[in-house]
């Protein structure tokens, strides 16, 4: 089934080669680091040029008007991240902004904040946001906007992605 998924997102926290050229050309990157307090331009221009020699698009968390001085592919916007700042830079013909949500008023806001997609959490992974295939399909027709599977995909339960008729997903450790 995941062979015929359009993209899967894969968030990395550090430069690791071995784990990108793992990947399939359908698996798009999402740098966060929120364990550091500034963001290491040189890395991310790294990484930056590895995934484009790679095929691979590169999105930047949580700074959007870096991610498009350095000419990322995009940036994706976490769930706490409220500010509306972003919608007045001028962006690249395919820059693309995605975000995530755990709710429907989180989902509200990545509308007005003019995300493309929007990650919907936590599918499987059992914390505080967990919604479960029931509440993911029902919280995910309050949107128009394309939604993204995240939270607890692994390898063993990829295959109930088809119950939600999605067809992406992103995490981190289904990847590892």
């Amino acid at each position: 089934m995941h062979k015929d998924l359009i993209n899967k997102y894969y968030f990395i926290n550090k430069f690791d080669t071995n784990s990108i050229d793992k990947l399939d050309n359908q698996t798009c990157i999402i740098y966060r680091n929120y364990t550091s307090l500034e963001t290491d331009k040189s890395l991310i221009i790294k990484i930056k040029n590895y995934c484009a020699k790679n095929n691979k698009k590169l999105y930047l968390s949580n700074n959007i008007k870096l991610a498009v001085s350095l000419n990322l592919d995009g940036a994706y916007i976490p769930s706490f991240n409220k500010d509306f700042k972003h919608l007045n830079y001028s962006y690249k013909k395919n820059f693309e902004i995605v975000g995530s949500a755990h709710n429907i008023k989180e989902i509200k806001t990545k509308e007005l904040q003019k995300v493309e997609k929007i990650f919907l959490s936590s599918l499987f992974k059992k914390n505080e946001n967990y919604l479960g295939i029931n509440k993911f399909k029902i919280i995910s027709k309050y949107t128009k906007q394309k939604i993204v599977a995240l939270g607890g995909i692994s390898k063993k339960n990829i295959r109930k992605l088809n119950l939600l008729y999605n067809q992406e997903f992103a995490g981190i450790s289904f990847f590892e």
